[in-house]
């Protein structure tokens, strides 16, 4: 047995990792220094970015590449699929993408990264 992630965890390693990415950036902004005058406690944060190392050493090198790409045009670039609408621009999904269950595709209309909730 293989110890590759599925497939479906591919999106789940994606959307932990974008998540990471704008705690990340919210620290690294302006709000950052707002943030430690109000109290919070920053010292973890090189910590986060090592669990991010670690986490994207485990996504497949073309979808990382993939998604650091379109993360430079879109706040959220990895969206789930609702009643089968991209939920970043709320273009409908063609039906040939409906029986790619657990697949990680790109919107037509977008660009962003989409996974099947």
């Amino acid at each position: 047995m293989s110890n590759a992630p599925k497939t479906d965890d591919h999106a789940k390693l994606l959307v932990a990792l974008q998540d990471i990415d704008r705690m990340l950036k919210e620290v690294e902004s302006n709000s950052g220094a707002e943030l430690k005058e109000m109290g919070f406690n920053l010292d973890g944060v090189e910590e986060v970015k090592k669990a991010r190392a670690r986490l994207a050493e485990r996504v497949p090198p073309q979808l990382l590449n993939r998604y650091e790409r379109v993360s430079k045009s879109f706040d959220r670039s990895i969206v789930p699929v609702v009643q089968d609408l991209c939920t970043g621009c709320f273009a409908r999904i063609p039906t040939s993408f409906r029986y790619e269950k657990n697949a990680v595709m790109t919107c037509e209309s977008c660009g962003r990264i989409l996974y099947f909730a």
